[in-house]
C-alpha cells in the first residue's frame, strides 16, 4: 500500500501451534495510520477484542482533516474500549487486547500503545524502541529485580498490566512523538515476532528493500513460532 509520503508492508499468521489468529492489524495510508492489536493469549475473547479495536480504526472516514486524526483515533479506540468492557461484563469472555498505533503527519510521528506489542524505529542503522512494555516482566526489569535477558524467559513474561478492554474505566494510552526523517523505517509488531528473533536481526531485516514484513514472518514460522505473529513495516522514502 502506498501514498505520496510513505509505503507499508504487512503480514500476520496464527503460527504453527495456535488454533486461531488473535492478532489483527490495519494499514490506513490515506490517513497515515497503522495499527497492530494482539488479543490476550488464552482468553476466549482475545480475537474478538483485537478485531473490534482494529475495525474501529479501519472504519474511520478517509476525509478526516490531518489536524483531527489523532483525536479521531483516540475516540475510536476509547469507544472500542468501552464496548469491550461491556462485552466482558455480559459474556464473561475477558475481551482484552494490546494495541500499538503509529500516526504519520507530515514530518512528525505519534505512537500510542497499551500492552506489550511494540513499535521500533530504524534510523541510520540504529534501532530505537519507541514503546515501553506494559507487562509484569517489564515492571520487574524496571525495578531491577530481573535482567532484560531473564525477562524474555520469565514465566510471567506474557502477563500484561494494561490493555484495551481492561479493567480501567478510562483507557490510558501512552504516547511518544518525534520527527520523521527520510529513510526512517517503523516496525509495529506483536510479541509473537519478538519471541523468534532479537533486535539485531530485526534491524537486519528492516535494512533490506522489498516486503520485509513477509520475510520476517517466514523466518518466524520456520523457527516454529509458539504464538501468533504480526508485523507492519512503514517506510518513509
Amino acid at each position: 500500500m502506498t501514498n505520496l509520503q510513505e509505503y507499508s508492508y504487512y503480514a500476520t499468521h496464527k503460527g504453527p501451534f495456535r488454533t486461531e489468529n488473535q492478532d489483527a492489524l490495519v494499514c490506513r495510508p490515506d490517513l497515515g495510520v497503522y495499527a497492530v492489536a494482539d488479543g490476550a493469549g488464552g482468553h476466549k475473547g482475545g480475537r474478538y477484542a483485537a478485531t473490534t479495536i482494529i475495525d474501529a480504526i479501519a472504519t474511520i472516514p478517509p476525509d478526516v482533516p490531518p489536524g483531527d486524526r489523532l483525536g479521531t483515533v483516540r475516540r475510536a479506540v476509547n469507544a472500542a474500549h468501552q464496548h469491550l468492557r461491556e462485552h466482558t461484563a455480559v459474556t464473561g469472555d475477558d475481551a482484552v487486547s494490546t494495541l500499538v498505533v503509529l500516526l504519520l503527519a507530515g514530518d512528525y510521528f505519534v505512537v500510542l500503545w497499551a500492552g506489550d506489542s511494540r513499535v521500533y524505529l530504524r534510523r541510520d542503522g540504529e534501532m530505537i524502541q519507541l514503546t515501553h512494555d506494559h507487562s509484569l516482566a517489564q515492571q520487574m526489569v524496571d525495578s531491577g529485580s530481573l535482567s532484560l535477558i531473564e525477562s524474555r524467559h520469565h514465566p510471567n513474561a506474557n502477563i500484561i498490566t494494561r490493555a484495551v478492554g481492561g479493567a480501567e474505566a478510562e483507557l490510558k494510552l501512552d504516547k511518544r512523538t518525534g520527527v520523521v526523517l527520510p529513510q526512517d523505517r517503523f516496525l509495529l509488531c506483536s510479541d509473537g515476532l519478538l519471541k523468534t528473533m532479537d533486535e539485531d536481526e530485526i534491524s537486519y531485516f528492516l535494512g533490506q528493500d522489498g516486503d520485509v514484513a513477509e520475510r520476517m514472518l517466514a523466518t518466524a514460522l520456520r523457527r516454529r513460532a509458539r504464538d501468533n505473529v504480526s508485523a507492519v513495516v512503514v517506510v518513509r522514502p
